[in-house]
């Protein structure tokens, strides 16, 4: 599935299934919870903080596809074209960054 075909089957659920769209503001609260949710997956199973019985079974893969629905919920309800954009912010950071890790000692 291509950025483009997500945004628009991301759009036909949420005008047929979904009915409509939340606010933008309430999804953005809904994509940092699920931000949220991710990160303390991520915690656990890579780091330091250990499983309780209520996070054991999630999903890392359901949890990061949560935040990408509600992100393409937004893009969709802003106008934002996401294909064009990663393509620009790929733009952005080959000329911004083109040598800027290479030369980061931290990273040797």
């Amino acid at each position: 599935m291509t950025i483009e075909e997500a945004q628009k089957q991301v759009d036909e659920w949420i005008k047929t299934v979904g009915v409509r769209y939340f606010s933008e503001l309430t999804n953005m609260t809904i994509l940092m919870e699920e931000v949220g949710e991710l990160a303390r997956i991520m915690s656990r199973k890579y780091g330091e903080q250990s499983f309780k019985e209520s996070d054991k079974g999630q999903d890392l893969g359901d949890e990061m596809a949560d935040v990408l629905w509600v992100l393409i919920c937004l893009a969709n309800q802003t106008g934002i074209d996401l294909t064009k954009a990663l393509e620009k912010n790929f733009e952005k950071k080959n000329i911004r960054d083109k040598d800027r890790h290479k030369e980061n000692k931290k990273l040797q």
